[in-house]
C-alpha cells in the first residue's frame, strides 16, 4: 500500500472512529429507566464498560452511576445517557444494547460489531 492510500485509510479509520456511538432501543430504555426508578436512581446515568474474563475473554459491564470521568465517552439514547471510559470505548463503539422480554431469550442483549467472538450466553467476547 503507497504513502497516499494509508494517508487516506487512517484518515477514513479516524472518521468512523469519531462519528461512532453507543445506542440503546427503545425497549432498552424503557427497561433501564424502569431499573434506575425502581433503585431510586432517577439521576443516575448507564456506564458501559468491558473488564477481562468470561469464556470468550472480555465482559460487558453495565452499572448505574452520578459521577463522570474527565475523558469519559457520553452518548444520548431515547433520552438515556450513557458514559464509558476511554479504555472501554476502544472496544464499544458502535455498540446497541437491546432488550427482549422473551421467555426464552429474555434480558438485555448487547450487539457488538466489534466483537471477533462471542460466547452462548452474549456476555463475553473477544475483539
Amino acid at each position: 500500500m503507497n504513502e497516499s492510500a494509508q494517508k487516506e485509510s487512517l484518515e477514513q479509520q479516524q472518521k468512523e472512529f469519531k462519528n461512532a456511538t453507543i445506542t440503546a432501543t427503545l425497549s432498552a430504555v424503557n427497561r433501564l429507566k424502569a431499573v434506575m426508578s425502581s433503585d431510586g436512581k432517577e439521576d443516575h446515568f448507564l456506564r458501559m464498560s468491558v473488564e477481562g474474563g468470561g469464556c470468550s475473554g472480555m465482559t460487558y459491564k453495565m452499572d448505574f452511576e452520578n459521577k463522570k470521568g474527565e475523558f469519559d465517552k457520553i452518548f444520548e439514547s431515547h433520552g438515556l445517557t450513557i458514559v464509558c471510559d476511554l479504555k472501554s470505548w476502544l472496544y464499544l463503539k458502535d455498540v446497541e444494547i437491546d432488550y427482549s422480554d422473551d421467555l426464552l431469550n429474555g434480558g438485555f442483549q448487547i450487539k457488538n460489531p466489534n466483537a471477533e467472538r462471542t460466547c452462548g450466553c452474549g456476555t463475553s467476547f473477544s475483539a
